[in-house]
């Protein structure tokens, strides 16, 4: 057999420990008294044991349990295709033993590593002080590889030390050994690998869950979406509906209860005065009227609150006239916001007949100032509104629509100013308004385009500029150019006898006796009888 070189550190290499590494090599196994004597025999304490053990996994020593004889094998990946089966035997048949004799340490680790989790020693370090040994069986990792790791057994030479102390010391050790000469190696599914792949995947579609923020991802999805459940908030699809039942919430009033608010809201208003006066205000006074003033503002939003549905009663008389509900009911608001900070509770009337002046008012100012589209001002919004109304008055009582004049009469204005009146009270529509049953035409389509040309009137002016040209090429040179420039036949801009006798240098009187002759031979039949036909 060819020499070995040594494989341990130099600071920690030893002949009884080469030598326990070429005995492993040829074949044999290593037992825990065997390497307990060498690692006396070398003299290095427990602080040396990781270095040492991560060193015989590197040259793929076996060591075995002196009682039971189970092998833990701690291979590296360039041994993997001669180690793997024995591998895979070796830690089935540790993990069937241990589960057998119920060892505390070993019934840990079978439960534990199943779950995908680092094999914790310090549990087999507690129990280690009545001699039993601490090891760790191998973890599972996903996607078919098993991580082996080479479980050092503490075996009962750690009852030959002096003290529990130093057993635990030793255990401590082996853990950190653990770590440190962990390799991966492929192996075949057991009954024991694929029971901890099961529970380690339940886990981790726990923990997935648990970090999707309530998404839940399920397998027999088609498209792998994240699928949640929405929890609406009490809200509905429809505003109205929402806002209704919001301001149902508050009790109406009575009229003392009018009274007392806006007593309270009067007080609130001078103290709130007398703060911002600048007088100087003793300290307890101030307190005082800041609490006053709360008091104030806050039996005023009562006062308001409590009439939100007399809003709503008046904003549905004036639907349908270019305004929203919700819009028409927000500009009401503003108008009973208005009433209250107007309301005198010393006249004796109910709030609500006061502020239904205020919500009228500021309804129709919006409606005038919004409604159309193109605003119209407002003064004249309310003769528009005069008018409609005095027309279906006469409506009524004549039985037909009244004429311009009767309306100018009633009016007490002109019948002109009854008709411009009518044409600023027209509401605008949509060219693309939809027409018929099937709405597959649009209002636009029925109305004539002015500037459109008719291919007849195109094909009926171009045969008149072609009979035109040949009747002047019958005249003269100065008589077919005096007649183009003074009807404007060449540029549509007709010329002045100044401008033409300018251009020919003669007076205008001379282009006036040349445009005369020059007609009366265009007015002979041989000339003017093509022409007639285009005179209709």
């Amino acid at each position: 057999m060819s020499k070995v070189l040594p494989v341990l550190p130099a600071h920690i290499s030893h002949p009884a420990l080469e030598k326990l590494v070429q005995s492993a090599r040829a074949g044999e196994r290593v037992s825990g008294k065997q390497l307990t004597s060498a690692l006396d025999e070398a003299g290095h304490d427990s602080s040396h044991t990781p270095v040492i053990l991560a060193a015989l996994a590197a040259a793929c020593v076996t060591v075995t349990h002196d009682e039971d004889g189970a092998a833990v094998a701690a291979t590296s990946p360039t041994k993997t295709t001669a180690t793997k089966p024995a591998a895979a035997k070796t830690a089935k048949t540790a993990a069937t033993k241990t589960a057998a004799t119920k060892t505390a340490a070993t019934k840990t680790a079978a439960t534990k590593t199943a779950a995908a989790k680092k094999t914790t020693v310090k549990k087999a370090a507690a129990k280690s002080t009545t001699t039993k040994a601490a090891d760790t069986a191998p973890t599972g990792e996903t996607k078919g590889r098993v991580t082996a790791s080479t479980t050092k057994r503490v075996s009962k030479a750690a009852a030959t030390k002096s003290s529990a102390a130093e057993t635990a010391k030793r255990v401590r050790a082996a853990k950190a050994a653990d770590a440190a000469v962990t390799a991966v190696t492929e192996a075949g599914p057991d009954e024991s690998t694929e029971d901890s792949t099961s529970k380690k995947d339940d886990q981790a579609a726990k923990a997935a869950s648990e970090a999707a923020g309530g998404f839940v991802l399920s397998q027999n999805d088609d498209d792998d979406a994240p699928a949640q459940q929405v929890v609406t908030a009490g809200a509905t699809a429809d505003p109205v509906k929402d806002y209704l039942k919001q301001i149902g919430k508050v009790a109406l009033l009575n009229a003392e209860q009018e009274v007392d608010l806006a007593k309270r809201i009067e007080a609130g208003l001078f103290a709130e005065e007398r703060l911002n006066s600048g007088d100087k205000i003793d300290m307890k006074l101030k307190r005082e009227l800041w609490w006053v003033s709360q008091d104030g503002k806050n039996a005023k939003n009562h006062l308001l609150e409590a009439n939100l549905r007399l809003v709503v009663s008046l904003a549905k008389r004036y639907t349908g006239r270019g305004m929203l509900f919700l819009d028409l009911i927000q500009e009401g608001n503003l108008g009973l916001i208005r009433a209250v900070e107007k309301f005198d509770y010393t006249k004796g009337y109910k709030f609500s007949t006061y502020a239904t002046w205020w919500i009228r008012q500021a309804i129709t100012r919006a409606m005038a100032d919004q409604a159309r589209t193109i605003r119209i001002p407002v003064h004249m919004v309310e003769v528009i509104n005069k008018l409609a109304r005095v027309q279906r008055q006469m409506l009524q009582d004549l039985g037909r629509e009244p004429t311009p004049e009767e309306l100018a009469k009633e009016l007490d204005m002109t019948p002109e100013k009854v008709v411009e009146v009518q044409k600023y009270g027209r509401e605008p529509i949509s060219l693309h308004t939809p027409l018929g049953e099937d709405g597959d035409s649009e209002f636009g389509d029925l109305i004539e385009d002015s500037e459109a040309v008719v291919p007849a009137d195109a094909v009926s002016f171009t045969l008149l500029q072609e009979q035109l040209h040949s009747v002047l090429d019958t005249l003269s040179e100065r008589e077919a150019g005096v007649v183009s420039m003074r009807f404007g036949l060449t540029d549509g801009q007709p010329k002045t006898l100044d401008e033409i006798g300018k251009v020919y240098g003669v007076t205008r009187e001379r282009i006036r006796q040349i445009e005369s002759k020059t007609m009366s031979k265009l007015r002979h039949p041989s000339r003017s009888q093509v022409l007639r036909d285009y005179l209709d």
